[in-house]
């Protein structure tokens, strides 16, 4: 069996790698190529011609948003164009469902299988192979490529058609954005009025307000580190697939609408490089505070002081 994995970023590279692991018959493609050394050490095959991976029975995805997965597979030069009938194409991205039905839809025409199948767990998880992986198809064709994605996840499910597999990450994701932005209006609330951020991240993340979200980001915070995480920018598109699938079914969803101008404020003020975290830039301005570790001193614009 001929495997193909295109994409090699924060995610995608560890993916990668641990794919062939188990399966040394590899074929990688980036538009980054700084991992290819590493790669070929290993034994994988590198190419920068996307054409030359459609030799491959399944082709892996691991890209950053649904434009770049449209022009990956039907772009000018995209991959469909080479890809014979049969041929299974995995989605493991994080993209927009009608996006995901629409590619489906248009590779299904050529008789070319696909398989929406994003993950969860982030760059940690994706290293050690424990991620959870939400897949959405034929159930022949998850059965498939159940045991590929087993050397990336260690959670796989089958939630159904064609982009159930996005839905349900956007569900996660969704409820994960309502934690931070809900620990971004609330934690300098407590610096403000004279408590201790060490003491109220030890609190939080022992009693019942803990999530992995404060699990996760209290601590990066504490040491005024916004860099662990998913830049801001990028995670956006979660945000507009919601707020689209919302109107257009007539669902309200109020608190994510709260959460969502937190996010985009945060985006406004140019912090969409910084991961999620930094949401909390916003409230701690407006508060004139910062949630850090005592140990830790900023100047003026946040950075760590020498």
């Amino acid at each position: 069996m001929n495997i193909a994995f295109i994409g090699l970023g924060q995610m995608g590279k560890p993916m990668a790698l641990n794919l062939l692991k188990r399966h040394p018959n590899l074929i990688v493609a980036a538009a980054d190529t700084s991992s290819y050394p590493e790669f070929e050490r290993l034994g994988a095959r590198t190419t920068r011609r996307l054409a030359d991976a459609a030799s491959a029975d399944i082709v892996f995805l691991s890209l950053p948003n649904g434009d770049v997965v449209r022009e990956v597979l039907l772009g000018e030069d995209g991959i469909a164009g080479h890809l014979s009938a049969g041929t299974l194409v995995v989605d493991t991205s994080t993209i927009n469902y009608s996006v995901t039905v629409e590619i489906a839809q248009t590779l299904a025409a050529s008789g070319i299988r696909f398989i929406d199948a994003p993950v969860s767990g982030m760059e940690a998880r994706a290293i050690d192979g424990t991620l959870t992986a939400m897949c959405g198809g034929e159930r022949d064709d998850f059965q498939r490529v159940e045991p590929y994605l087993a050397a990336m996840a260690n959670n796989i499910l089958w939630m159904g058609e064609v982009g159930a597999g996005q839905l349900t990450k956007l569900i996660n994701q969704l409820l994960f954005d309502i934690n931070v932005a809900g620990l971004a209006e609330v934690l300098p609330m407590a610096v403000r009025l004279g408590l201790d951020p060490e003491k109220i991240g030890n609190v939080v993340n022992s009693g019942t307000g803990r999530s992995y979200a404060s699990e996760f980001f209290i601590p990066q915070i504490l040491k005024g580190d916004f860099s662990a995480g998913y830049p801001l920018q990028h995670a956006y598109k979660d945000l507009v697939s919601a707020a689209e699938i919302g109107g257009r079914h007539g669902i309200p969803m109020p608190v994510l609408a709260a959460a969502t101008a937190t996010y985009q404020t945060a985006l406004l003020k140019g912090y969409g490089k910084l991961d999620k975290g930094a949401m909390i830039k916003v409230f701690e301005e407006l508060n004139k505070v910062e949630f850090r570790a005592s140990s830790v001193a900023h100047d003026a614009t946040g950075v760590k002081a020498q």
